[in-house]
């Protein structure tokens, strides 16, 4: 069937109708535009309620669920420190390396402690009998890898001799015990990490 010549002017010529019905089109496409902006902004706004906040390490600024790392954590402290039979040491209670840490440094230390905990600590430890308990340190040791790389990323994260200095100290804590045991016991602190991480300096 052809199209006749009054067809072909009707939508050459844009009439009335043709005009509103495009007009009708662009405002739906920018009203659904503006609720996908609308969804994202609500998505933000809510997300802190969720545990994601901003955590400060020195002039880089991180977002981090910081209550999921908490919540995964203290559902396996007890059976982790249980495991732990050198009572008598410790990795990071009592090392200087947290202490009187300047804002500057911050960020770089913290950087190496993430790496130190992905690389040694969660590779190390092995734990076959419980799903629950590998199920939870994996979903740490994903945030703490995140963490990890968003610090990397930050351009303002720069390390000096004597970070590096700090560092060194709990990994020669870490290396006076043997691997497996030394993996429980920082395992065991991880939330002396986590409240050295979420102090402002």
């Amino acid at each position: 069937m052809g199209v006749d010549a009054e067809g072909i002017s009707f939508f050459s010529n844009r009439s009335p109708f043709w005009t509103l019905a495009l007009g009708s089109c662009r405002e739906m496409k920018v009203q659904g535009g503006s609720l996908y902006l609308l969804s994202a902004v609500v998505f933000l706004c809510s997300a802190p309620g969720r545990g994601l906040r901003r955590v400060h390490f020195g002039e880089c600024m991180i977002a981090m669920n910081m209550h999921e790392i908490r919540d995964n954590f203290q559902a396996i402290k007890s059976a982790i420190q249980a495991k732990d039979v050198f009572r008598n040491s410790t990795i990071l209670s009592k090392s200087e390396s947290l202490h009187n840490i300047k804002p500057s440094e911050k960020c770089c230390l913290a950087k190496h402690l993430l790496q130190f905990y992905v690389e040694k600590v969660f590779k190390h430890y092995k734990e076959g009998e419980d799903p629950t308990i590998r199920r939870r340190v994996s979903s740490i040791a994903n945030s703490f890898f995140s963490i990890k790389e968003s610090l990397r990323q930050c351009k303002s994260c720069h390390c000096k001799k004597e970070t590096t200095h700090k560092y060194q100290l709990v990994l020669t804590n870490y290396e006076q015990l043997e691997v497996k045991a030394a993996a429980i016991k920082s395992l065991g602190e991880l939330d002396i990490l986590l409240s050295w991480m979420d102090k402002r300096h």
